[in-house]
């Protein structure tokens, strides 16, 4: 699934660059919102991000594509990859400006783990 947000002035750090901590609440976002639609009836809460690389600085006025994309689904946690792509500023708009694996785990109202209830 892809998502799209564009950078302004409030997301920058005092470099004039994108704060990472903004990179990473989007990734939280974009990603829950991809899971919730792809595995609808499930509460799912973010138990991890693995090996986060920033690969690129972000400037204000890109607009950053990110792809969410399931690599795996377990038992009781599903996990995806993320890649960020610049669409606006970026001399290559292909090249990964950002990218790392982020994982959730299904849990019931108590907040305890439990099964991934799939699609039909």
């Amino acid at each position: 699934m892809e998502h799209y947000k564009v950078i302004l002035p409030a997301h920058l750090n005092q470099y004039g660059y994108l704060f990472g901590g903004h990179m990473l609440q989007w990734i939280d976002e974009f990603a829950y919102i991809t899971a919730n639609q792809e595995l609808p009836g499930n509460n799912f809460v973010t138990v991890a991000l693995d090996n986060v690389v920033f690969r690129k600085r972000v400037s204000v006025g890109e607009i950053v594509r990110f792809s969410v994309d399931r690599t795996h689904l377990g038992n009781t946690s599903v996990q995806y990859g993320v890649k960020a792509f610049g669409t606006r500023h970026a001399i290559h708009p292909g090249d990964v400006i950002f990218e790392t694996k982020i994982t959730f785990v299904a849990v019931d109202v108590r907040g305890n783990k439990q099964t991934v209830k799939r699609n039909p």
